[in-house]
């Protein structure tokens, strides 16, 4: 998944600016380009080449066919809608295109002024340096501008706005593996708190330490997918037990799904089959006497839900469809992402969920993110969700840089794609 790992991940700004002077008459504006980045993620590379220029133009010229339209009046109030709102997602882009240009054209006319005054030679030597400055940091702003617009027109996922299931469960290391699992649950619960996002216990499953065999949660919040979705994959913990000298490494792995409204996946109700056993729990008053319980089985695909947190049978059933819906989102989504990774190579591993993606060691006090080499010193401030953005970010990052480095690849070689 993370083809750009291991480099500044602001690529964007890491930008170099040839400044040859105009000869008369020619008004040819400097070539731009990345230094650590181009369209096949080599050294360099022209950023704005025809074909990119082409397809901005494209999106100044949509937005004034539609700005025509609107003002016309000749449109349904189906139409009307549609195409105010597609309006009024390229103005912030248009915006940006106009101080584009005039920005170049700046830079073009303070390029002159300095060949003309340097002719002068120490009589014009003041207003020489005078247009230098004037030009370099009108060229810090060309480079902040080309960078919003390139971000602006690169395709985002459209799952990070969703809310999220998330899943933790304990894998090898036994006794201890579930401990580090409830750690990790509660680690993402904590975090959640900081970020303002609203937390809902889907379903635990405790074993008699207290650790986790499985946990389930449903979050809400803005950009919550957004954030967490590349948390996905095997949480790997190295310490000493309690009342063990050697160190042990366990494990746990999570599951990011983004939820599923019902107009995202529709479930027939025969490709179901549903079971309702007694609840199990520790003894004594907690046990439920009623069947209760909820098993949910999706034949086509295999996949099975339980839920059995709730005292009533209609609530558990609610609780385990919502669980399946997301299920089966994830499905599709991750088979979706499988075929696009088919197609291109991986120099940083797979960005599969069986992949290590994360050490947490407590003898060296540090936690270390393998996919985009991030190290944080201080276990306890990850896990008590205080430091979690630091990695979170930086995962982000490297997502954004892939994704802009395959948008302007596929541009560059086609020059085609779809304006948002």
């Amino acid at each position: 998944m993370f083809s750009v790992v291991r480099r500044n991940t602001r690529l964007l700004r890491q930008v170099l600016y040839t400044r040859p002077v105009p000869s008369a008459g020619n008004s040819q504006l400097p070539k731009v380009f990345f230094s650590n980045y181009g369209p096949q993620g080599g050294s360099k590379g022209i950023v704005f080449d025809k074909n990119i220029e082409d397809f901005l133009q494209l999106a100044k010229s949509k937005y004034a066919s539609l700005s025509s339209d609107l003002a016309q009046g000749d449109c349904t109030i189906q139409e009307l809608a549609s195409k105010g709102k597609e309006l009024a997602n390229l103005a912030p882009l248009v915006e940006l295109l106009d101080q584009r240009e005039q920005l170049q054209k700046a830079i073009i006319d303070l390029l002159a002024m300095e060949k003309e005054e340097s002719s002068k030679g120490a009589d014009g030597e003041e207003m020489v340096a005078m247009a230098k400055a004037e030009r370099e940091e009108n060229a810090e702003n060309l480079k902040e501008v080309e960078n919003q617009i390139i971000k602006r027109v690169t395709p985002v996922d459209q799952d990070d706005e969703k809310d999220t299931i998330l899943e933790v469960r304990a894998g090898t290391g036994g006794e201890e593996a579930s401990l580090f699992a409830s750690e990790v649950f509660r680690m993402y619960q904590k975090y959640c708190g900081l970020m303002g996002w609203k937390w809902e216990e889907i379903s635990l499953s405790k074993t008699d330490i207290g650790g986790f065999k499985e946990a389930q949660a449903h979050i809400t919040g803005q950009d919550v997918f957004k954030h967490l979705k590349f948390e996905s994959g095997v949480h790997r913990v190295q310490r000493v037990p309690v009342n063990d000298t050697k160190i042990q490494t366990s494990a746990a792995s999570v599951i990011v799904m983004p939820a599923a409204d019902d107009v995202d996946v529709d479930i027939n109700p025969k490709d179901l089959r549903i079971d309702v056993f007694r609840s199990q729990g520790a003894g004594g008053q907690s046990v439920n006497k009623t069947e209760s319980a909820v098993r949910i089985t999706h034949l086509p695909t295999g996949i099975v839900v339980s839920m059995q947190e709730e005292r009533s049978q209609i609530q558990n059933r609610a609780r385990a469809m919502k669980y399946l819906r997301a299920k089966l989102y994830d499905f599709e989504r991750t088979r979706a992402m499988h075929q696009r990774n088919e197609l291109r190579s991986a120099a940083n591993g797979t960005g599969d969920r069986s992949d290590k993606v994360r050490t947490y060691n407590f003898p060296q006090d540090r936690v270390t993110d393998h996919r985009v080499g991030v190290t944080v010193p201080g276990v306890s401030r990850i896990l008590s969700g205080e430091m979690l953005s630091t990695i979170t970010t930086a995962l982000m990052d490297a997502d954004e840089s892939e994704r802009i480095s395959n948008f302007l690849a596929k541009i560059s070689s086609s020059g085609s794609t779809t304006i948002r």
